[in-house]
């Protein structure tokens, strides 16, 4: 699905390149600013300070992250996109502890969950996926373009360079972190986004950051930028399934939402697989199913117009036509 994902970029750069010149807000790493939220005793999550009024709308929004405190010390989840925003998250960080910094945690490739890792200090631990480290090594020169394409030259993209993670989580894989008072598991449920997500949960607290597994609450859309149909929707009905009801997320750019945040990814990806797969039969072109598989009822997206028909319906056909 590499390919497919090759397609695509350059539709996804024009259209952040369009919305720049819009009216629709598109966040702008050198001006938005971090909020940070309790959830738990040693828990908090820091999101974009418009996102309880922007996110009900389906607006876009900047990355959200996670601090974790235990007894002997903390883990970030995510490590943000530029310098500003890192440090931003660090300055958070010592208004609700002054324990030191021992993990760093990033639950996809992307730029704006990962470009702050090389500014961590080598004292920290840092833990990704072994297919996000792989991308990265391969990929990081053409990444970092597509990245200053899409969110804007002079934003602090320029200045990054890779980092080596000291933990690798397999395939599948599941590692358990004690803080110290706190017990943190990270784990790979499957294909979710990138082929390298990680979900962070806090198993005491009912606390679960998704990363872009789940973009936000509804009534934001998942975006198949890799393809993966069908693996996307079996990974989120398993992680809807495995967390207790009364869990707190925390989507990859919105604020702190419940289980239903997934559920309205489910059901938009089953929709899509179900009317796809039934206009497929039929024997319909690319262009005729897009045009056919609507779903206005999933609306309110500020991004719906291009992530559903020139991403999500294309991807979805891509998969399901077998002739």
């Amino acid at each position: 699905m590499m390919l497919f994902r090759q397609l695509i970029i350059p539709a996804l750069a024009g259209l952040f390149s369009l919305q720049a010149h819009a009216a629709d807000p598109v966040w702008d790493a050198n001006t938005v600013n971090l909020a940070i939220e309790k959830i738990d005793n040693g828990v908090y999550t820091v999101y974009d300070d418009r996102a309880h009024d922007f996110a009900p709308k389906g607006l876009p929004l900047a990355t959200s992250a996670g601090v974790i405190v235990g007894d002997k010390g903390v883990m970030l989840v995510e490590t943000m996109l530029n310098k500003r925003l890192h440090q931003q998250l660090l300055t958070l960080v010592k208004t609700v502890t002054d324990k030191p910094i021992l993990y760093a945690v990033n639950t996809s490739f992307h730029g704006d969950h990962s470009y702050g890792n090389y500014l961590l200090d080598d004292s920290v631990t840092l833990i990704q996926h072994k297919n996000t480290q792989a991308y990265i090594q391969q990929h990081f020169a053409k990444d970092v373009d597509f990245m200053i394409n899409t969110f804007g030259k002079n934003r602090g993209m320029e200045q990054v360079t890779p980092t080596t993670a000291d933990i690798l989580i397999e395939e599948k894989g599941a590692l358990t972190i004690d803080l110290g008072n706190k017990q943190v598991q990270i784990k790979d449920f499957g294909f979710a986004q990138t082929g390298g997500d990680l979900f962070v949960y806090l198993p005491k607290e009912h606390v679960v950051w998704t990363g872009n597994a789940i973009v936000a609450q509804k009534p934001g859309l998942p975006w198949l930028l890799d393809g993966h149909l069908s693996d996307t929707l079996t990974t989120l009905t398993s992680l809807y399934q495995a967390l207790p009801q009364d869990t707190k997320v925390i989507p990859g750019h919105s604020h702190v939402v419940d289980k239903s945040a997934i559920k309205w990814n489910i059901d938009y990806l089953a929709e899509v697989k179900q009317q796809v797969t039934q206009a497929v039969s039929k024997g319909l072109s690319q262009e005729q199913v897009i045009q056919k598989v609507k779903m206005d009822n999933f609306r309110g997206y500020a991004l719906f117009d291009w992530v559903h028909p020139a991403l999500n319906v294309p991807a979805a056909y891509q998969e399901l036509n077998t002739h």
